[in-house]
């Protein structure tokens, strides 16, 4: 009687939860020991803790304040933050509406930190946002977007779940859930004058049940289907 009782509360009480985060750029089941981080933001938009600031120059900024404008056919300077190239899914939805440059979003670990923070090395490199201004200029681009992304993932084992080490057979039952959802964020950056913009669109969430066979696959799936739902929300709020 003692351990049916300890069988059922293992059946029925125990329950495994666990929360996972992961960039877009390194968005596989498992981490990819080759990502080597994200940009700086900060970076990217010309803020440089360091800087002398006075008041002047933020009254300054104020009465500079200026409009992005961009257009359909429009050549632009393309970065997925922390990828060599950005998602497929990505491209194929903004190729339709922009020339499009794709660069390279992987830092350069001399100056920025896996976290996306500069080094204690010295710094001998233009600035970030200078230098992409004029890689942009020179390519005949007239905007600059960079964008961010992260996948927030929660995962709730069943009770199934407690009894999966059945040979074969509990592997093909459903014994997890995963609850995930993809923030994305996009500075939109004017080559001419570097007026910039962010541009934060809805946040798109989905759930998926998985057996321990399936897990990764599902993963995947799921992965894929909020990118896709997520990039095509962006390009429209461009």
């Amino acid at each position: 009687m003692k351990h049916t009782l300890l069988s059922l509360c293992m059946v029925f009480l125990i329950t495994l939860t666990g929360c996972k985060h992961r960039p877009i750029s390194n968005s596989g089941y498992d981490s990819n020991p080759l990502f080597r981080g994200e940009l700086n933001e900060l970076a990217i938009l010309g803020i440089d803790a360091n800087d002398s600031i006075s008041e002047s120059d933020i009254q300054l900024a104020i009465q500079k304040q200026g409009q992005i404008k961009l257009s359909r056919r429009d050549k632009i300077v393309l970065i997925q933050s922390g990828a060599r190239f950005p998602d497929d899914a990505f491209l194929e939805e903004i190729e339709a509406l922009y020339q499009v440059i794709p660069l390279s979003g992987i830092p350069n670990n001399r100056t920025e930190s896996p976290f996306g923070n500069r080094s204690n090395e010295v710094d001998t490199d233009p600035p970030l946002d200078k230098a992409l201004r004029l890689t942009a200029a020179r390519a005949g681009a007239s905007t600059v977007i960079v964008y961010w992304g992260i996948l927030e993932s929660s995962r709730k084992g069943f009770a199934t779940k407690s009894v999966s080490w059945v040979p074969i057979v509990g592997s093909f039952i459903p014994d997890e859930d995963q609850e995930m959802r993809i923030r994305l964020k996009a500075a939109v950056i004017d080559v001419a004058t570097g007026y910039w913009e962010m541009l934060i669109p809805e946040v798109y969430e989905d759930k998926q049940f998985s057996t321990g066979l399936s897990r990764h696959q599902r993963d995947q799936q799921q992965v894929e289907f909020l990118k896709e739902k997520g990039y095509r929300r962006l390009i429209a709020d461009l």
